[in-house]
């Protein structure tokens, strides 16, 4: 008698995130289209810049008959913009000679050597130990491939090292 017992597939977590993304910027599009018909439905103030100085700044127009919220839809916002450089590596007027030229920093170039060889920062550490568990259905744990990595180093630089030895016996012998 054959089984009635139905077997249920399950669904794979990184494709149902994926579509649920999807959703969202298709969703967030439309918002931004709505948005930018209001903003074209609305009459722009005229904007003027400044004759007076070299590439100044631009002003807009304030008229009275214009509404606050169109007024408000037109400030600029500005956001803050984070430097590449760490404070330890700007550059302060003790580190040059009298020349101008760069002292010879020691602990700074050892620090530039040791950030070389650290692993960068993950942005998901949540993600990273998520897949390291082996969480996600079809891909191999990260600690198995850790482990195929290491034993395939060991292996090459154990044959390396013989074939090293080889070929010192073989001059050796010939000499």
């Amino acid at each position: 008698m054959p089984s009635t017992k139905k077997k249920f597939k399950k669904t794979d977590p990184i494709s149902e995130r994926a579509r649920v993304l999807s959703d969202q910027i298709a969703s967030l599009e439309t918002e931004i289209k709505k948005l930018n018909a209001q903003i074209q439905r609305a009459p722009a103030p005229p904007r003027l810049r400044s004759t007076a100085v070299p590439h100044g700044a631009t002003v807009t127009h304030n008229t009275s008959e214009q509404p606050a919220s169109v007024r408000a839809s037109y400030e600029e916002v500005f956001e803050e913009v984070k430097s590449l450089r760490t404070a330890e590596e700007t550059a302060t007027p003790d580190q040059f000679n009298e020349l101008g030229v760069r002292k010879y920093d020691l602990p700074g170039l050892l620090n530039r050597m040791r950030r070389l060889f650290q692993r960068p920062t993950t942005s998901n550490p949540r993600l990273v130990a998520y897949l390291a568990a082996g969480g996600v259905q079809g891909l191999r744990p990260l600690r198995y491939e850790k482990r195929v990595a290491r034993n395939r180093f060991i292996f090459f630089a154990a044959g390396l090292f013989l074939l090293l030895l080889g070929l010192i016996l073989v001059f050796f012998r010939n000499h």
